[in-house]
């Protein structure tokens, strides 16, 4: 069987890129389409000689970088990518990738991380965060409108949609009226270990961008005064840098390594934000860490209340001390081991089982 990978954009190493080489090492022979690639970032994961690229990256390095600025030629391109002789498709998607055209003989089968979420019920969210107002604003809207128009017609194109959680499964049968199945995204939990000890810091692994919502966490920590240790990097960082009290640590990007060392010895992972599925949490439960979240989205799938982790239930500093409050008090009856066990629940061994099994249905 002849199989194509596509995925939008490999132009970072996140969560769906780990998905992304998780079909690579699935499927070793199979080329791996993309709109933009950049080599300096995801070569070491992704290898050029296995990379086949729209149109897009003819453009100047000056454009590419600003790739925002091509949102109108993307559903044009990944139109234009061309699979014929392949038996299957796989396609990662975040926005673009489930439009592409297949032969009539060749099976697509698009695994969603999300609809295009700043196409539909993420819009408001998107124009604040890459502040679109005034004119942007009156440029963008007619954009919006088209994309919103194509992807309700790309909708219809894939032969099954699996979706990476409850939660984006709802949201393909609201926006794209399609019934899909659920197959959790993989967590290599086999690179984490789970200790009883702790070096008395909060922890918190992320993008520092708007909408992950790590200003109500600086805020929190502000107000009571424990350490918490911040990795990750991202367009909000000075801001939240600004704000910071001194119990409060920024380490910028750190390599996979050295953030499983730091989960190891945190006291908790706490996660502000809302996310489709969220792999951080799972990864900090291989590591037999409790997790404080905001009771939306993914996490809800993920962690089991007083078992291995906490909710907030409001995205206020309120809400999040209180649930800080219920996470410390609860410490005593966390069982590390225990935890670890409900993170493998989400391996990539179970991934590969499920996805191949739910290949079945197309």
């Amino acid at each position: 069987m002849k199989v194509a990978i596509v995925h939008d954009f490999l132009l970072k190493l996140g969560g769906a890129e780990r998905v992304v080489k998780t079909f690579a090492d699935m499927y070793p022979q199979a080329p791996i389409y993309t709109l933009l690639y950049d080599e300096e970032k995801v070569g070491k994961v992704f290898p050029k000689e296995r990379i086949k690229t729209s149109f897009l990256q003819d453009y100047p390095n000056f454009i590419r970088k600003r790739y925002r600025y091509l949102m109108p030629r993307m559903p044009k391109a990944m139109e234009e990518l061309n699979f014929e002789g392949f038996d299957l498709v796989i396609s990662s998607n975040t926005a673009f990738s489930h439009g592409l055209i297949t032969p009539l003989n060749t099976k697509h089968v698009c695994y969603c991380h999300s609809p295009m979420r700043y196409a539909w019920d993420w819009t408001n969210e998107y124009r604040e965060e890459n502040n679109i107002k005034g004119f942007r604003k009156f440029l963008y809207t007619p954009i919006l409108k088209k994309l919103r128009e194509w992807d309700q017609v790309a909708a219809d194109r894939p032969d099954l949609y699996i979706a990476n959680s409850e939660n984006v499964q709802k949201r393909i049968k609201k926006y794209y009226k399609k019934t899909s199945v659920v197959v959790y995204p993989p967590v290599e939990t086999e690179k984490f270990s789970a200790g009883k000890d702790h070096a008395g810091y909060f922890l918190i692994v992320s993008t520092l961008t708007p909408y992950k919502k790590i200003d109500l966490a600086v805020q929190l920590f502000n107000k009571i005064g424990r350490k918490l240790v911040i990795i990750g990097d991202g367009s909000h960082r000075e801001y939240l840098q600004n704000i910071a009290a001194e119990n409060i640590e920024f380490l910028g990007f750190k390599d996979d390594q050295t953030v499983v060392e730091y989960m190891k010895n945190c006291r908790a992972l706490i996660f502000p934000g809302e996310e489709d599925f969220g792999i951080t949490p799972v990864e900090a439960m291989a590591c037999g860490k409790p997790v404080l979240a905001y009771a939306k989205g993914g996490c809800l799938e993920t962690i089991i209340e007083g078992k291995t982790g906490e909710f907030f239930y409001a995205p206020t500093v309120e809400s999040m001390e209180d649930g800080l409050a219920r996470l410390m008090y609860n410490e005593k009856f966390y069982k590390p081991r225990s935890i670890r066990m409900h993170s493998q629940e989400f391996s990539r061994e179970i991934f590969e089982k499920n996805f191949k099994q739910a290949l079945k249905l197309c």
